[in-house]
């Protein structure tokens, strides 16, 4: 065991021997508060250096806490009604320090979060505080003037003269100082609030709104009541909100421990319940099977441990990181997204930032940095900004907006946005999040692009392959077959019967080439489709189709040629599977134009068995659709095969 961990070992140990034997002597309301700020600061402090051995606040709350220990200590023991042996000395000593012990708390609270007071300035603060609490503490420690209040059973030890004069300075300097103390703490930290930034500043509102809410009460009994025991009591307040900034705001990345702590807590009391109660209950029915009964308590509360577990995991989750995913948890929840339509994954991304940093509000953008738009947004189903915007006008400080660049290898691809809850920013830890989160969505668009782009070019190849089939190679045989056909009326004029007949058969296969070539060209890229559109290109494919199709085809306007021909393809490999594959009689195809992009549909009444295999063309039309934001749905069963489709027109 490290020096450190037995320093902590020893302050823990000795704050509860002192707190537990108190305790153990009565209860008493005057002392109440005192045990509680004795076990609150004592708590946070030790949790504090046991992570953090060298950490000054950590130790300034344990030394807080172990001071409140002695004091609650002595008085319970003078408080005892029966004779003890000690009693005088011992409550003498859990009294008089008291000024002492606020200056402590003074010190302690004006330090946080690191230790070390808000500036150089405030030591000067720290010396008349030390000065006015040792005057108050010589006073109780010299006559019995604390003694009244705390209603101890046990005589002061000392019996020096001037009591009179003592107890008339002591009850006017003690609630000026006291509440000199107390409005020192609440200047002091309310300065550093103002001066803080970033995370500091998100960890120090808890903590603000504890201290000025201790002073209020503790004011409000000086001028009620003429006592500061409201505040006091309410002291403990402060320690409460210290381990709050901790938890809520990973203050000294204690979170993750905590969250463990409070895991293994909880099962520890349900297994040692479980068992006690199984034990207890089956007990009382099975007799003198002692093995047996530890065997079945044992099985029992097994099969109900992973369970809770799983609960107090959640609970646990919710309580140290509110409603927010572990950094991990949001990398992994977006990498299940990667198999989803483009549209889905980008709002996977919105997604996963929101749980992982708690936002209000995300808004995925795209396009350069001075025409960006908003391509994807969390919540589900709000309005996205319309319009094109500028990247450097997108964050707004004053909303708590927050935007973060898309990259990938250095180019700029888009923003994410980021409004949290008025009051809460973002810290440095849920910034990297974002950061990280960015990243991977820069590689995702820039996949997705690089995969439209494939298309597109592939889709240029085609229309340029099938124009110069068309408007030359074609051209050049039908050229051929004209001269042939002069060539035939030639030998027919000069009566060669077998040279005319011979020229014949190479013009009829000419013609029979250019026919093949001319379909070929259209299955490269239909010209039909880029000249009369989506229609008339579908009700070509009908046509030509082997087996009879029912076409219903809604779509009043051009759309984009990507679309378009992906449309095409689809309907194109449906058929051609139709009917090399189905023995179907007929084929339903139905296409029109909804809210949600072209809509497609084809119907055979075939034997079915159809599926999305490695290197077929239903895989190929997958990919195709995948770049467009569209999935194909297939359901090919004994009595048909239906594919199905949405291809997003934005």
């Amino acid at each position: 065991m490290g020096r450190s961990a037995g320093v902590v070992l020893a302050a823990g140990g000795f704050c509860a021997v002192l707190v537990a034997g108190g305790a153990a002597l009565g209860l008493h309301a005057g002392n109440l508060h005192n045990g509680l700020i004795a076990v609150s600061f004592t708590a946070v402090g030790l949790y504090v250096v046991a992570r953090r051995p060298g950490h000054r606040e950590g130790w300034l709350f344990v030394a807080t806490g172990a001071a409140h220990a002695v004091l609650f200590a002595g008085r319970q023991y003078a408080l005892h009604p029966g004779p003890l042996p000690g009693a005088s000395w011992l409550g003498w000593l859990g009294v008089w320090p008291l000024p002492l012990t606020l200056v402590l708390v003074s010190v302690t609270v004006m330090c946080f979060p690191d230790g070390r007071l808000p500036s150089p300035g405030w030591r000067r603060v720290v010396a008349v505080l030390a000065v006015a609490g040792a005057a108050l503490s010589l006073v109780s420690a010299g006559y019995p003037v604390e003694y009244a209040r705390t209603g101890l059973v046990a005589p002061h030890p000392f019996a020096l003269p001037g009591a009179a004069a003592a107890d008339a300075f002591y009850r006017v300097a003690r609630p000026v100082v006291y509440l000199a103390f107390q409005l020192t703490w609440v200047v002091s930290v309310v300065v550093r609030l103002r001066r803080a930034r970033g995370d500091e500043a998100s960890r120090l509102r808890w903590f603000v709104a504890a201290v000025v809410l201790t002073g209020a009460v503790m004011v409000a009994g000086l001028v009620g009541w003429g006592t500061p025991l409201p505040g006091v009591l309410a002291v403990p307040l402060v320690p409460l909100a210290a381990g709050a900034a901790i938890l809520r705001y990973r203050l000294h990345d204690l979170d993750t421990a905590v969250n463990r702590a409070f895991v293994v807590a909880t099962m520890a009391g349900v297994v040692t319940l479980g068992y006690a109660a199984v034990v207890a209950g089956v007990g009382a029915v099975v007799h003198g099977q002692g093995t047996a009964l530890a065997l079945l308590a044992t099985a029992l509360v097994a099969v109900v441990f992973e369970p809770v577990r799983r609960r107090a995991q959640r609970l646990a989750d919710r309580l140290v990181l509110g409603h927010r995913a572990t950094p991990y948890e949001s990398l992994a929840r977006l990498s299940e997204q990667l198999a989803g339509p483009r549209g889905r994954l980008l709002d996977g991304v919105c997604t996963t930032v929101a749980d992982g940093v708690g936002a209000r509000e995300v808004v995925l953008w795209t396009g350069e940095r001075d025409d960006l738009r908003a391509v994807s947004a969390w919540p589900a189903g709000r309005a996205l900004p319309d319009g094109a915007h500028r990247f450097d006008d997108l964050a707004d400080t004053g909303a708590g907006r927050v935007a973060v660049p898309v990259l990938h290898d250095g180019r700029f691809l888009g923003a994410l946005t980021v409004r949290t809850a008025p009051g809460d920013p973002m810290g440095a830890a849920e910034r990297r999040l974002v950061g990280d989160l960015a990243a991977q969505a820069g590689l995702i668009l820039e996949l997705q692009g690089s995969a439209q782009r494939i298309v597109a070019a592939g889709d240029l190849a085609r229309r340029r392959l099938e124009r110069d089939l068309h408007d030359g190679v074609q051209q050049r045989l039908v050229t051929a077959a004209l001269e042939l056909g002069g060539v035939v009326r030639l030998a027919a004029t000069r009566g060669d019967d077998d040279l005319a007949a011979r020229a014949g058969v190479a013009r009829d296969r000419l013609l029979e080439a250019t026919a093949g070539l001319r379909e070929t060209a259209r299955g490269l890229h239909p010209a039909v489709l880029t000249q009369d559109g989506l229609e008339a290109a579908l009700g070509w494919l009908a046509d030509r189709s082997a087996v009879p199709v029912r076409l219903a085809v809604d779509v009043p306007r051009r759309l984009p040629p990507q679309v378009e021909a992906t449309a095409y393809y689809v309907v194109s490999e449906a058929l051609t599977n139709a009917a090399k594959h189905s023995g179907a009689d007929a084929v339903d195809v139905r296409v029109r134009l909804t809210a949600e992009g072209l809509e497609l549909e084809v119907v055979d009444d075939g034997r079915g068995g159809a599926a999305v295999r490695s290197g077929s063309g239903l895989e190929g039309l997958a990919d195709r659709l995948r770049t467009l934001d569209a999935r194909l749905g297939l359901d090919s069963g004994a009595g048909g095969t239906r594919l199905r489709t949405v291809v997003p027109c934005g």
